[in-house]
């Protein structure tokens, strides 16, 4: 059976590691709007390309964004869509061109998700991500070269939740309207939370 599963959630809430490890163990195909568009930069579309507006780091029109999402779904067996829809248009459009079989929200509070935001930590020299409190290298001297990203800093952080609150909640609260939202408590160690999208979503059925 293949799945087509939508995962929301705020910024930090760990829709990046869920979907990913998710479209490992069930060979879906893992969905970004960001792939999405570097995939078919080039595509050709009454908006123009993909490429034109990033090049020029214009934001992408949403009916730019709704055609290659359509494309990347319409090649997909399966798959996890990760960061779309944002609003509610692109949520009138996703109704239209797809048939969900769930939807998850990953429901993780605003203390935590600013402890994991402003937690980041970059490798300069090999681009490896750790995080402050969950997972630091044991090289000391890996630990002494590590670097806060200026978009993990608590004063960019704040601004991203601001932003979602703005923009895609309104997504989160239409799918609860509708009674197709799934809640799956995501302050809890990965695994755990994998577990609990798996059960909530009928994965294993």
């Amino acid at each position: 059976m293949s799945h087509q599963l939508l995962l929301l959630g705020p910024p930090g809430a760990g829709k990046g590691t869920q979907s990913t490890r998710l479209a490992e163990t069930f060979d879906l195909e893992h969905i970004t709007t960001g792939d999405a568009l570097r995939e078919n930069k080039d595509m050709e579309t009454e908006y123009g390309t993909p490429r034109e507006y990033m090049d020029a780091g214009e934001l992408v029109p949403d009916g730019l964004v709704n055609e290659i999402v359509e494309t990347a779904l319409a090649e997909a067996n399966g798959y996890i869509l990760d960061g779309y829809p944002r609003n509610l248009s692109q949520v009138e459009y996703l109704d239209d061109i797809a048939d969900l079989s769930a939807v998850v929200f990953l429901n993780v509070g605003e203390d935590e998700l600013l402890r994991r935001l402003t937690g980041r930590r970059v490798d300069p020299e090999t681009g490896d991500v750790y995080h402050t409190e969950f997972n630091m290298p044991d090289d000391e001297e890996i630990v002494e070269r590590l670097e806060q990203r200026d978009d993990d800093t608590e004063e960019v952080a704040t601004e991203r939740l601001e932003v979602y609150r703005e923009n895609t909640e309104p997504v989160v609260e239409h799918y609860r309207e509708t009674d197709e939202l799934i809640e799956v408590d995501g302050e809890a160690d990965p695994d755990t939370v994998f577990d609990r999208i798996v059960d909530a979503a009928g994965l294993d059925d």
